[in-house]
């Protein structure tokens, strides 16, 4: 939805008024690509192109382009070369102006341009415009963030709806692993295929997974009285949580394909989803790397059988980092342009002041939030929740007595239970306070918003 170029397209160069502002200002574009040409480009579009003098059209036109390279093949060389015809302030200045707007619409991708451009145009401020709208437009874009860049609104709206509906499958596939988890079911399947397992459906079949299932440490030592019909219920369990997983790949790779086929993505957003495809791709052997962990004997015979609270930690993270990646993602996409940009647009000083601060703060708090889930993951591999059930103290004190019970440090953080459960404590108190605190100081502060 670019300004200038849709404009081009639409009146041909030779129609443009002198002034591309009202392009910009009148036609039905899209409402943020409209907000942030206007205020950051069209007091300088407007001061030049309004005059009658060709050389200060082209100057505004230079000044417009001058904020950054406008794309890959607009480069700060480029520009010095057809730039040079200014310095003179000769009688034939207006010619020389001519010359170096002719000269820097050629180095524009041909794409942005009408297919009735014509290098020969005659109008010296048209063609200035011509061009000035063209640069309100690449800048404009850059400004809204490059994962949108020359996306159509409508295929923005399209993208920002799947990458949405996949983000929420993620975090169902983060609550459903919780609860096999809970259940106890993530060891109740002792085989992984990439494509998918068939599910049992005769009697045979169940009897087969049931016999398999029984030779796993697991039943010898935990559920050795479990029934076929109590096995059911926690392979119906982990079957659901994998074939979701597969399902959301699919959910995610096909219409991928499609907007691929259909060129409706940007270079930056092809690459961010093809590394998401491939994240979530991985995720699944992650999962079974930390299944078949729990599938081996224990090293002591009086060890209850569990996955590595290792492999469990890392699986949580892997997936927490997907969720975080497409969630992200996808606001980009609806939303290219954020919240300080827009009060930096409008020029509020106190609110980019404010949002500055705010964001040093919630940088540091999202590092804490992390690291508290993931020392979950060590209580949940370790059934730490179990040992101490009284809060604040444990076993009545502060610190409990069990705190320091292995040589290394390394060992003793990550593997004793009651250190494992007193650290997620102490994290989760940290993270209610920070947050309680972040909200109390910039609760009454003038922030940006969109």
């Amino acid at each position: 939805a670019g300004a200038g170029a849709g404009a081009a397209r639409t009146q041909g160069f030779g129609l443009l008024p002198s002034n591309p502002l009202s392009f910009l200002s009148s036609s039905s574009y899209a409402t943020q690509v409209r907000r942030v040409t206007i205020n950051r480009l069209g007091n300088r579009i407007t001061r030049g192109c309004n005059q009658t003098t060709g050389v200060k059209a082209a100057k505004a036109t230079k000044a417009v382009i001058g904020l950054r390279p406008l794309t890959t093949r607009v480069t700060w060389k480029s520009i010095e070369s057809v730039k040079k015809p200014l310095s003179s302030s000769s009688s034939s200045s207006s010619s020389r102006c001519l010359d170096w707007v002719k000269g820097l619409a050629r180095q524009l991708p041909r794409r942005t341009f009408a297919s009735s451009y014509s290098p020969t145009t005659t109008t010296t401020t048209a063609a200035a415009a011509a061009v000035a709208a063209v640069a309100a437009e690449s800048v404009g874009q850059r400004l809204l963030g490059s994962f949108v860049a020359g996306m159509s609104s409508s295929s923005r709206a399209r993208v920002s709806l799947w990458l949405g509906t996949c983000s929420a499958w993620v975090f169902s596939m983060v609550v459903l692993g919780g609860v096999t988890r809970l259940t106890r079911s993530g060891l109740s399947m002792t085989e992984w295929k990439f494509a998918g397992e068939r599910p049992p459906l005769t009697q045979e079949d169940w009897e087969e997974e049931f016999s398999k299932y029984k030779q796993s440490p697991e039943f010898k030592k935990v559920n050795m009285s479990m029934t076929l019909e109590e096995f059911k219920f926690i392979y119906w369990m982990e079957y659901a949580h994998r074939m979701w997983g597969r399902v959301l790949g699919l959910a995610f790779g096909l219409p991928f394909l499609g907007f691929l086929a259909t060129k409706q993505l940007s270079p930056s957003l092809k690459r961010r989803l093809g590394l998401l495809l491939c994240m979530g791709g991985s995720q699944g052997l992650v999962g079974w790397w930390m299944v078949k962990s729990g599938l081996q004997e224990p090293k002591n015979q009086y060890e209850t059988p569990r996955v590595s609270p290792y492999r469990l930690a890392a699986h949580l993270t892997s997936a927490f980092v997907i969720y975080a990646t497409l969630l992200w993602t996808t606001l980009s996409v609806a939303f290219p342009q954020t919240a300080m940009q827009k009060a930096q647009e409008l020029g509020l000083a106190e609110a980019c002041k404010s949002g500055k601060k705010l964001r040093g703060v919630l940088i540091p708090f999202a590092l804490l939030v992390s690291v508290t889930a993931v020392s979950g993951a060590f209580v949940a591999g370790l059934d730490a929740g179990h040992a101490y059930n009284t809060f604040p103290l444990m076993g009545g004190r502060l610190i409990p007595e069990e705190y320091w019970m292995f040589d290394t440090i390394l060992t003793n953080t990550f593997e004793n239970t009651a250190a494992v459960q007193f650290h997620h404590r102490v994290l989760a108190v940290s993270t209610l306070l920070a947050a309680s605190g972040i909200f109390i100081t910039f609760r009454q502060r003038k922030l940006p918003a969109h």
